[in-house]
């Protein structure tokens, strides 16, 4: 082996990965030998300690400091000002077949990133194409989702961010999908796409002092505050709402008979006072169960 020529091919991919250059010279094949052992090793090292997952996962979630993220980011070859959008996926199980089926769905010359953030949760960071719009942004989520439950049999979640101009943005996007993930999951349980934007009055509720939630749960249902709605009822009162309180189009749905689903109705009225069949009265009646649920939440953390 020419040792030499490879010493200088080691130099040269110590140079590309990390932007340093070394001056290096041995008098002897031994030397040479030894010399280009030292530098792959540390070619390796570097590969490992700085690769592009860990530096998004470190810059995410607030590890890198702003001056510094430039100048790593070119050192990896990482466009630091670029338009992107923040995709976080949580599974209840991941296995390989995932990472194959992400990586097929945006390969390395698309320039998305997929960093591992946990166990069971994925972050990829995406760029905006020229003239793709929100609404694209919504597709892509809808069709990772698709995907993954069709090819991978995965059951997910997934938020996104607001769209991001440069690398420094995104620590607050990380924070934007992580808190999109909880106040989705923990309000909006039928649904598995949650933009950031798109929270509602979950976001309100999820940022309420338990203090001031406790006290609007005694307004509605007295003092003792029920620790859960039944599923029977919730289920019920949920297809109601999602037929905009028609009561025949609901029976309909559920296969029960008019008058079981307005007795229930009526069951809900003694209990709390308020005739769901109301505008009012159904929306302060769907505010307080989002409120249960996040108080709920809060004993179980």
């Amino acid at each position: 082996m020419d040792y030499t020529q490879e010493l200088s091919k080691a130099v040269n991919e110590l140079r590309r990965i990390t932007g340093v250059t070394l001056d290096v010279s041995a008098d002897t094949p031994e030397e040479a030998k030894q010399a280009l052992a030292q530098i792959r090793c540390l070619c390796t090292a570097y590969k490992e300690k700085y690769n592009k997952a860990d530096f998004l996962q470190s810059l995410m979630t607030g590890g890198i400091p702003a001056y510094d993220i430039h100048e790593r980011a070119a050192r990896l070859h990482i466009t630091p000002e670029e338009r992107r959008v923040l995709f976080l996926l949580e599974f209840r199980s991941a296995d390989e077949t995932v990472n194959e089926i992400l990586k097929n769905l945006f390969p390395s010359q698309t320039k998305t990133y997929l960093v591992p953030i946990a166990e069971h949760t994925i972050a990829i960071l995406r760029p905006l194409r020229s003239g793709e719009s929100a609404e694209d942004v919504h597709h892509i989520a809808r069709t990772i989702v698709d995907t993954l439950n069709m090819e991978a049999l995965a059951q997910l979640h997934l938020s996104f961010s607001s769209v991001i101009d440069t690398l420094a943005d995104l620590p607050e996007a990380f924070r934007e999908t992580s808190l999109a993930l909880k106040v989705g999951k923990l309000f909006y349980s039928e649904q598995t796409v949650f933009p950031y934007n798109e929270l509602g009055i979950g976001r309100l509720i999820y940022q309420l002092p338990v203090s001031l939630c406790e006290n609007f749960l005694k307004e509605i249902f007295g003092p003792d505050i029920p620790e859960e709605i039944d599923e029977e009822t919730a289920a019920t009162i949920s297809r109601f709402f999602q037929n905009n309180l028609n009561i025949a189009e609901t029976s309909r749905q559920l296969h029960m008979h008019r008058n079981t689903l307005i007795y229930r109705l009526e069951q809900i009225q003694k209990r709390t006072g308020l005739d769901l069949r109301l505008f009012e009265d159904a929306m302060t009646y769907k505010i307080a169960t989002m409120v249960l649920n996040y108080l709920n939440a809060e004993r179980n953390q």
